[in-house]
């Protein structure tokens, strides 16, 4: 199916991992990505989602265990060094003045400093180390994917403050080559979190979080199956870059930058509010008004019509539900705020501890 685009050594059967499935004519007048490949969709995407989802995992370690962890451990382990050596300073010049010599000393003669970092503090810095890998993957990605969400919205003729065009001309098909691929790594992204979230040590929030989830796949898969693709393209983008400065911020408290910390987590909280409960709450209006005014109702799979009264009424439960699982996090967030005003420091209360 997709052959004409795949390298022409390959079996049959491997093509659909390693390129986009269902190559069609561009259409006609084409009101975005004048310029692209078109594809429509099917089951065999499913086979590249699977190829991304073992590239994710294996640049995921790679980062982690060769880049993110030995740089948290330099960091932290430079940074015990200088402290420690600063106590055994202040300690030295403390008995040098009992002893009245004015030279460092030690009390009773036996007391060394300690050049071997405890065991407690080895712990501490291990799990930092751990912790500071984990979210770097989660930096490095949202970064990337929300830099190439955004190049695509910018080619779709919406607008997040006035998302008619969400529903104008649909169904929306057949999909652009960037936006079909945006949407086949953003699913495979996902589901690489649920068996991220299964596979290791479990957080106090992951329940939510898998819910969160799951939800998020299954409204990927039914706007892309029911080409409602530009809603759920404008939804990543906004979704994405707030991602990008909660794990930011952990980072920087994880390797001890808690001025950093606390001021990418300022800006985190700003862009939440705004992304999440303004103008995602737009973006739910327009499924809940426009689309019905806009969208004539039907099911006509042959044309690529899935606007049923069910599709509707679905699609705009599941994004009143995310909103839901939001306001619960903006909650938990707004607590980390006060403690950032009160003096006291960023911490998120959703996932830094385990059980």
């Amino acid at each position: 199916m997709n052959s004409h685009y795949a390298l022409q050594w390959l079996p049959s059967y491997l093509v659909p991992f390693v390129s986009l499935s269902y190559p069609t004519p561009p259409p006609v007048n084409p009101d975005s990505f004048h310029h692209s490949a078109y594809y429509k969709t099917g089951v065999l995407d499913g086979c590249f989602i699977i190829t991304c989802i073992a590239i994710m995992a294996i640049l995921r370690d790679i980062l982690r265990i060769f880049v993110m962890e030995p740089f948290a451990r330099w960091k932290l382990t430079r940074a015990w060094k200088r402290s420690n050596s600063q106590h055994i300073q202040q300690d030295g010049n403390k008995n040098g003045l009992m002893n009245g010599n004015g030279h460092a000393g030690h009390a009773n003669g036996d007391s060394k400093p300690k050049s071997i970092m405890p065991a407690r503090d080895a712990r501490k810095i291990h799990r930092s180390v751990l912790r500071f890998a984990e979210q770097g993957w989660s930096v490095i990605y949202y970064t990337l994917q929300w830099t190439f969400g955004f190049y695509v919205h910018r080619n779709l003729p919406t607008q997040a403050l006035n998302p008619t065009e969400l529903w104008s001309n649909y169904p929306h098909i057949p999909l652009a080559g960037p936006l079909k691929f945006y949407y086949l790594t953003q699913t495979a992204f996902y589901i690489h979190q649920v068996l991220i979230l299964n596979a290791e040590a479990r957080r106090k929030d992951h329940v939510q979080m898998m819910t969160h989830h799951v939800l998020t796949i299954f409204l990927i898969v039914m706007s892309y199956f029911c080409n409602f693709t530009r809603i759920g393209c404008l939804i990543m983008v906004l979704m994405d870059w707030n991602d990008i400065f909660l794990p930011a911020a952990k980072m920087f408290r994880y390797i001890g930058l808690y001025t950093l910390c606390d001021i990418t987590f300022t800006w985190f909280l700003i862009s939440w509010f705004v992304a999440r409960h303004v103008l995602f709450v737009i973006v739910i209006k327009s499924a809940w008004f426009d689309g019905p005014r806009l969208i004539s109702v039907g099911w006509v799979p042959e044309l690529g019509h899935y606007y049923s009264e069910r599709t509707y009424d679905t699609f705009v439960y599941l994004l009143v539900a995310l909103q839901i699982i939001q306001i619960v996090w903006f909650w938990m967030i707004c607590r980390v705020a006060w403690r950032v005003i009160s003096g006291q420091g960023a911490s998120d209360d959703r996932s830094d501890d385990e059980r």
